[in-house]
């Protein structure tokens, strides 16, 4: 039953969480760094456009956030292509992914992700504020993408990570003298909660992390991808 239930709940679970995204114009250059997030087929050929308007190739890395990259959002969103030449008259037509940004967000972090099959534009795109002030170091963020109730343990932290919701997990302070702590993972079913990752991580003041709950077709029970961001923030050019 589970991943039949996940398949069908992806899609409201992903909308629910971009439904935080704001309306609003933009106009100066936003800073911004991605993550493919598509288990199934783990590379894609997409571009974006830089703030001089150049059409440029956006190199993902394996489980892991992008360089530091620079756009000028379009009619206050930021987007993303699925070719390099863009037909001026129909730039709609190569649009693979968008999302609404945001005035005040200056840096961000994208998790591209496939959309459901048959659907248009082929991706869509989550948005983290990747501000010092909304997303500060040694804090981490859990983005789930199943339709199922979680729990993370991070050393003296015991949060539900609800689907469609993105949980904020507080600096992990209860750690032994490698800075390592047990970090649990559980998923619900019926009364019981069921561990599906169990393991010690290192949790340090300057670095973030990234978890990312999700299932393939066919599995029997969650997995969590983690990234861990340890890259200095970078001031957004005028």
């Amino acid at each position: 039953m589970f991943p039949t239930f996940f398949i069908t709940a992806f899609t409201s679970c992903l909308l629910a969480i971009t439904v935080h995204a704001q309306q609003a114009e933009q106009a100066a250059p936003v800073q911004f760094r991605a993550v493919l997030h598509d288990p199934i087929h783990p590379t894609a050929e997409l571009f974006y456009a830089d703030k001089t308007g150049v059409i440029v190739p956006l190199n993902f890395r394996p489980a892991d956030l992008t360089e530091t990259l620079f756009t000028m959002p379009v009619n206050g969103s930021l987007v993303l292509y699925d070719k390099a030449i863009i037909d001026p008259k129909n730039p709609s037509a190569s649009v693979a992914a968008s999302i609404k940004i945001a005035p005040e967000i200056k840096r961000a972090i994208t998790v591209v992700l496939p959309a459901p099959a048959g659907e248009k534009p082929a991706y869509r795109m989550l948005l983290i504020d990747d501000s010092s002030k909304a997303f500060p170091p040694g804090e981490s963020r859990v983005l789930p993408f199943i339709g199922i109730e979680t729990a993370i343990q991070a050393g003296e932290h015991r949060l539900p990570v609800h689907p469609g919701k993105i949980t904020t997990v507080p600096p992990v302070k209860k750690v032994n003298e490698y800075m390592m702590a047990q970090t649990n993972f559980y998923y619900q079913q019926g009364d019981a909660w069921v561990p599906f990752t169990e393991r010690q991580l290192q949790y340090l003041d300057a670095c973030r992390r990234i978890f990312i709950v999700h299932a393939t077709p066919g599995a029997l029970q969650p997995t969590v991808i983690t990234i861990v961001d340890t890259a200095v923030s970078v001031t957004p050019a005028p």
